[in-house]
C-alpha cells in the first residue's frame, strides 16, 4: 500500500510543504510515483519519516539527521539505542522544566515575589511552597492562610535565605536531637518543638499551642510531610509530634 503526499502530511502531522522540502533535498524521496507522476510514500517511506521527525523534534538539523540515516556503517538496533537515550534524556529535561515551572506558579501563588533564579537559589529543589494548591484547598478560607499570603508577599530574597538557614539549623539540632536517643518528653525536645511553633509564628502566622497540635498530627498522617522529616533523621516526624504535644501541655496545663 502506498499513501499520497497529502495523506502522509495529515497523519504525519507535517505540511505538504515540508514533504516537497524533504524530497528536494534528498532526505525523504518517496519511493514511488503515480502514472500522474505524484510522489506516493510506502512502509519504507514512513519509518524514515518518523525518525526524521524524531531527530527533528530533538532539535537536530537536516544535514545531521540525513548522516544519522544515510550512514552505511549504522546498526539499526544502534540507531534504535540511541534513540532511546535522547528520548529519555528529553523526557527528564521536560520532567524538570515542568517541575519549575509549577514552583514558579506554586510560588506566584503564595505571593513570593522572587525571580525563578533567586528561587532556584534559595530553596533549590526543597521549595516551601510546593504544596501551595493543596495548602489553598486545605485552609484557603482561614486567617492563618490570609495572613501567611500576606507576610509571604512582602519578604525578599535575604527574607527567604534567612528564613531557609534558620530552617537548616533547626532541622540539623533535630537530627542530631533524635541521633542522640533524647525522649520526645525530654526538656530538649520540648524546648525545640516551641522553637519550631516560634519560627512558624514569626515567619508565617500565629501559631499557637493547639493549631501546633494540629501540625504535629499532620507531619505523621501526611506521608509527604512525614518523608520531609523523615529525611533528616529516621523517626523524626513521629518525634516530633510526641515533642510538640508535650510542649504544649506544659504550656497550657
Amino acid at each position: 500500500m502506498s499513501y499520497s503526499v497529502g495523506q502522509v502530511a495529515r497523519f504525519a502531522g507535517v505540511t505538504v510543504r515540508t514533504l516537497h522540502h524533504y524530497d528536494e533535498i534528498g532526505l525523504l524521496v518517496p519511493g514511488e510515483r503515480s502514472p500522474a507522476g505524484h510522489r506516493r510514500y510506502g512502509d519504507g517511506d514512513l519509518d524514515r519519516l518518523q525518525r526524521i521527525l524524531f531527530y527533528r523534534e530533538l532539535g537536530f538539523p537536516l544535514d545531521e539527521v540525513a548522516a544519522l540515516l544515510d550512514d552505511p556503517d549504522a546498526d539499526p538496533r544502534a540507531q534504535l539505542r540511541r534513540q532511546y537515550e535522547l528520548l529519555t534524556a528529553r523526557i527528564e529535561k521536560l520532567r524538570k522544566m515542568a517541575a519549575a515551572v509549577e514552583h514558579a506558579m506554586e510560588a506566584r501563588r503564595m505571593g513570593i515575589n522572587l525571580t525563578p533564579e533567586e528561587r532556584f537559589e534559595v530553596f533549590g529543589d526543597k521549595d516551601p511552597e510546593r504544596y501551595a494548591e493543596e495548602a489553598e484547598q486545605r485552609w484557603g478560607g482561614t486567617e492563618a492562610y490570609a495572613e501567611s499570603r500576606r507576610r509571604a508577599a512582602r519578604y525578599t530574597k535575604a527574607d527567604w535565605q534567612r528564613m531557609k538557614a534558620e530552617a537548616d539549623d533547626w532541622g540539623e539540632r533535630y537530627a542530631a536531637l533524635v541521633n542522640e536517643a533524647e525522649p520526645p518528653v525530654g526538656g530538649r525536645a520540648m524546648d525545640m518543638a516551641e522553637e519550631h511553633r516560634r519560627h512558624i509564628s514569626s515567619w508565617f502566622y500565629d501559631c499557637p499551642y493547639e493549631m501546633h497540635r494540629c501540625l504535629a498530627g499532620m507531619y505523621v498522617s501526611d506521608e509527604r510531610f512525614k518523608a520531609f522529616y523523615d529525611s533528616m533523621a529516621p523517626g523524626l516526624a513521629e518525634h516530633l509530634k510526641g515533642a510538640i504535644e508535650a510542649n504544649a501541655a506544659r504550656h497550657t496545663t
